[in-house]
């Protein structure tokens, strides 16, 4: 859980050392750090268009005239994490000079690990562009084990897009990312959200506790969508145990938008000690039922209308897996009611609206 901020701001000028600060700042000020968000990332465009000297990357002094280890200290001293960017090719994404990005790691994984560890970087998102046809699996693994040599633990963020099913080998020896994009980059739209939804969802029996697929950030909060969408795209990505990611402008941040990624009940079952990926259970005629095993015995259930149209919806408890003729709770994670009946559930959903449960038995 945490922040990155290329949803919000990709690399124009206001991407800097101030405003990553800032961010840090408000993670405590608006409760998201006692939310459980805790890993503040910077993306893209961080870089000097050329290593020095000494092939060391090197920070853009306008934009991080303190350096990367000043700006990681800062976050820190905040009680957060700090993340980092690179790419698994020659070059990162953005062409922003001569049609060609910032240095990319492949062929310095060594070299460049040893110095996130030194700039004391708790994560690593690592992309796909300008890898030059060189096999996947083979430019992940050696900057996995280059990362794992330098003795600090840092996170293994994949971000391969679902080109070669990094889903088939990403969490497994020798790479053991902590996560892989099964996706394509999302973007602020309904569409978006729900075409990373479906390929993401029918992935769950690949994801693992510490093993997790990836459908790219939240969109939460940029306007693209409609309050009830990014509460779909909030409980979504939550129910498939997803990396809670914020990529909105924290500083600007509508209430409407932060409450919704400060719903604890919500974030609870995205975080659930037990990590295992809601199993989608049904889809037919454009409803979604997700059911996630909770540590403490109860059940999660998801239930998305992904049509344009109001819709009424039944799920018998014996689709979600319960007992019958046994009396449960039912907890409403976003209108925080209880009722008690026999598990299964009657509701009237709007457009593209989500409801989601904590089912305990009684």
């Amino acid at each position: 859980m945490g922040f990155n901020n290329w949803n919000s701001t990709h690399c124009r000028d206001e991407f800097n050392e101030k405003m990553i600060r800032g961010v840090a700042d408000k993670f405590i000020s608006l409760g998201l750090r006692d939310a459980g968000y805790r890993y503040v990332n910077i993306d893209d465009c961080w870089a000097n268009w050329q290593r020095d000297q000494n092939g060391q990357l090197q920070p853009n002094p306008k934009r991080f005239p303190s350096g990367i280890k000043a700006l990681a200290d800062y976050i820190h001293q905040k009680g957060l994490k700090f993340g980092l960017y690179s790419s698994a090719g020659t070059s990162t994404c953005e062409p922003l000079q001569e049609n060609r990005g910032f240095p990319g790691g492949l062929g310095h994984e060594k070299q460049d690990a040893a110095t996130f560890a030194s700039w004391d970087v708790d994560y690593l998102k690592y992309d796909n562009c300008n890898n030059q046809k060189v096999d996947a699996q083979q430019r992940y693994t050696a900057m996995a084990e280059a990362l794992r040599a330098t003795g600090r633990p840092i996170f293994y963020s994949v971000c391969e897009w679902g080109e070669n099913k990094p889903w088939l080998w990403a969490g497994k020896p020798p790479v053991s990312a902590g996560s892989w994009r099964t996706t394509g980059d999302i973007s602020d739209s309904y569409a978006s959200m729900l075409k990373n939804f479906k390929q993401n969802v029918v992935l769950d029996h690949y994801a693992t506790p510490g093993h997790w697929n990836d459908p790219d950030m939240l969109e939460v909060g940029n306007g693209g969508m409609t309050d009830v969408e990014y509460r779909s795209h909030f409980s979504l990505w939550s129910i498939m145990a997803a990396p809670l990611l914020i990529g909105t402008d924290l500083r600007t941040i509508k209430p409407d938008a932060l409450q919704i990624l400060l719903n604890k009940e919500v974030i609870a079952v995205d975080q659930d000690p037990l990590g295992i990926q809601g199993k989608q259970v049904r889809d037919a005629d454009g409803i979604h039922v997700i059911v996630k095993p909770l540590k403490d015995g109860s059940e999660a259930v998801a239930v998305f209308n992904e049509g344009d149209a109001a819709r009424d919806v039944s799920v018998a408890a014996g689709e979600i897996g319960l007992k019958n003729a046994a009396k449960y709770r039912l907890r409403d994670l976003w209108a925080h009611t209880d009722t008690t009946g026999d598990g299964s559930i009657k509701v009237h959903l709007p457009a593209h609206a989500t409801v989601m449960y904590r089912i305990s038995q009684r």
